[in-house]
């Protein structure tokens, strides 16, 4: 294969994951004009159709997407071995990429990593704020947050914070005027906030435990987010009740804010890991955040 037409597959393989010739020619620094030109050079090459154009979108075609799902694994091999030689620099280097929720973010993982990035200004970083589940590989992440229990078995995992758990929480406006729910099922007959996951699509089921029975319990509600922090400020509004993560609360059920409900329904997870391929473990900047997050409670 000509060098020219590895460019050529790595141009295309940034406008496959892009899903826009616009966005991929701003990432790779070219013409749009010049992109276009090239991507039909190769499909002329290959004699394949990569990609379906609408006036609106791009997205692969089936010969495409088995193109991009072939290519995306071995580029990222190729810049891991790349951004490994790093090790003969004085300092760590590089792009490490992350997606997390936004209580991973704030209550975990950026107030440890502020100092790395003063102490390692050759290190940059970039934090996808996603409540839901992503493919930490084919969407190009050198690492993924989320609770132990949602880790794949075949990643490294490294635990970066505590067990929490979930409460349910509501205003004192929103309680004056609706009566207090004494089991979970009874949620079914209040004005709920919903947590949507962006990735999935679907509501989360408020997951309930006692006494060894579990319950999950599908809430409705006027208001939906994919935000923690916006249904926080939902409940203190006195929009309906709240399932939130207890850290984020804490502070405003002792201020008397917010009210505490289902107290004993409330069943610890099993705390937030970072998880990575194997093959990310030994690049220096990757290595540095990693130990910046290692949770070392008991």
């Amino acid at each position: 294969m000509a060098r020219g037409q590895f460019n050529d597959l790595l141009w295309f393989l940034a406008v496959a994951e892009e899903r826009s010739f616009t966005r991929a020619a701003a990432k790779l620094g070219i013409a749009q004009s010049t992109l276009s030109h090239t991507i039909k050079r190769l499909e002329a090459q290959m004699g394949i159709r990569l990609l379906t154009r609408t006036t609106r979108s791009v997205a692969p075609t089936e010969a495409g997407e088995r193109l991009r799902l072939t290519l995306a694994p071995r580029v990222e091999e190729i810049e891991a071995e790349i951004a490994s030689l790093t090790e003969f620099r004085d300092k760590p280097a590089g792009t490490v990429r992350i997606t997390l929720s936004d209580h991973a973010l704030q209550g975990y993982v950026w107030p440890r990593l502020q100092p790395v990035l003063i102490d390692y200004p050759d290190i940059k970083l970039e934090l996808n704020i996603d409540n839901g589940f992503r493919n930490i590989v084919e969407d190009g992440f050198d690492a993924g947050i989320r609770l132990g229990e949602s880790v794949e078995k075949d990643m490294i995992a490294v635990r970066i914070g505590p067990d929490w758990r979930l409460v349910a929480v509501a205003s004192p406006a929103y309680l004056e005027t609706h009566p207090v729910p004494l089991h979970p099922q009874e949620l079914i007959r209040h004005n709920c906030i919903n947590h949507r996951h962006l990735k999935a699509g679907s509501l989360y089921a408020w997951e309930f435990a006692r006494n060894g029975q579990d319950l999950r319990v599908r809430v409705d509600g006027q208001l939906a987010f994919t935000s923690s922090n916006a249904i926080m400020d939902a409940a203190l509004s006195g929009y309906g009740i709240a399932y939130i993560p207890e850290d984020m609360v804490l502070d405003h059920i002792a201020t008397g804010d917010l009210i505490q409900l289902l107290d004993d329904w409330s069943p610890f997870f099993s705390g937030y890991y970072i998880y990575y391929p194997s093959r990310r473990q030994n690049l220096p900047a990757f290595r540095v955040i990693v130990d910046a997050l290692r949770y070392s409670g008991v």
